[in-house]
């Protein structure tokens, strides 16, 4: 299928384009150029921007659960649904995350994943230019089971344990090999050598949930760990005479940042901080979205735990934030409108960032030609008025 989407203001990862449309071939984007200059007769289907915005689609690498659903229910049906919710909000791709639980419940989970991402690669080769087009698993983040039980923030402390190669060998069997990004406290015995395991794999090792040192946390980033897990949250507070892993991260070009932009997890001059010392190509914007988003205030779970949801925040019963409502169009609002970032650089936060960290960005993350034409279009208060899709 042959694509025109006309009056469009593109996003690229190098400037924002006004004026401008762009052509679609098959599941690639072909052309690029101002309104006009493409022939209307030559294409299946045009799409009329009406002079809002086209990005990127959102890739979203720490989100647990939408909509009522998580991944750990461990079901095709959960996954369908989430998938479908996080369409709705500008994702085109997204890592089904998991938390710490049982082995037992954490194998399950992550098979019903694998499983469904063979299913998922049946559509390959196809686009989707439906009302209704389904985001795209593109691997697992598992978040957990190792972590410090100082900084556990909502994860199940029964389940709690040292890292071991030979279960991470296991985890990434099961899932046929798409594990992306395992978070682990780097402080932890055998984490060093876990760390070394991960990144002979391929896999992003993300520092989270830790009461690491600043001098432990550099030294993990020596040893493998490129990222941090929601920077600032389930982690030792930075102080002046002890920076602890945000210190580290935040002062080490190698490191790249989560970041929750709910204005709940972080105060904008946190947020701020966090942008001035990485840049805009280290700070990775998430959900870490529990199943209450998308939903009212009330009662939900989070790894097996009772969570209250009021005014949008998601709390333990002992008032631990227990993962968020955010979806990731807000969080690329939140960015503009509380931070002051450029709305540029907020969408390269959540789509090109984000690809890069789990190495997909030669195909997917930005508006390029040659890349997958995962493509969103909205408005100045990023609201989300249509979405293309390619598998």
């Amino acid at each position: 299928m042959n694509v025109l989407i006309k009056n469009a203001n593109i996003i690229t990862p190098y400037e924002v384009l006004y004026g401008f449309e762009l052509a679609v071939e098959g599941t690639k984007i072909k052309d690029i150029a101002p309104c006009g200059k493409l022939q209307e007769e030559n294409f299946d289907k045009i799409i009329d921007a009406k002079g809002n915005y086209l990005a990127p689609g959102f890739i979203d690498i720490h989100t647990h659960a939408n909509s009522g659903h998580d991944t750990m229910d461990a079901t095709f049906e959960a996954l369908c649904a989430m998938a479908d919710f996080y369409c709705k909000n500008g994702v085109t791709g997204f890592l089904a995350t998991t938390m710490t639980a049982s082995i037992e419940d954490t194998k399950k989970a992550i098979v019903n994943v694998a499983d469904y991402i063979s299913e998922q690669n049946k559509k390959h080769g196809s686009l989707d230019v439906s009302d209704n087009p389904r985001s795209q698993i593109l691997g697992l983040h598992l978040e957990g089971p190792y972590f410090s039980p100082a900084k556990k923030g909502a994860q199940a402390p029964e389940h709690l344990k040292e890292p071991n190669a030979d279960e991470l060998a296991d985890f990434i069997r099961l899932s046929k090999n798409s594990v992306k990004i395992v978070a682990l406290a780097p402080e932890l015995p055998g984490a060093q050598d876990a760390i070394r395991f991960l990144k002979d794999h391929g896999i992003t090792v993300s520092a989270g949930h830790s009461d690491a040192s600043f001098d432990i946390a550099k030294k993990a980033f020596d040893c493998g760990v490129t990222q941090v897990t929601h920077v600032f949250n389930g982690m030792r507070s930075f102080t002046h005479r002890e920076p602890g892993i945000a210190g580290a991260a935040l002062t080490d070009e190698r490191v790249s940042c989560e970041m929750i932009c709910d204005g709940i997890h972080l105060h904008p001059a946190a947020m701020k901080l966090v942008v001035n010392s990485k840049g805009k190509d280290k700070v990775i914007l998430i959900s870490d979205s529990m199943m209450a988003a998308g939903l009212d205030d009330g009662e939900y779970t989070l790894g097996g735990q009772k969570v209250i949801v009021k005014d949008r925040q998601a709390r333990l019963i002992d008032g631990t934030l227990a993962g968020s409502t955010l979806t990731l169009n807000k969080a690329v609002y939140n960015m503009v409108k509380m931070v002051g970032v450029s709305l540029q650089d907020a969408v390269r936060m959540a789509s090109l960032n984000p690809a890069k960290a789990i190495g997909v960005d030669k195909c997917k993350g930005s508006i390029e030609i040659g890349k997958d034409a995962d493509l969103i279009i909205f408005d100045e208060e990023l609201n989300i008025l249509n979405v293309i899709k390619a598998y």
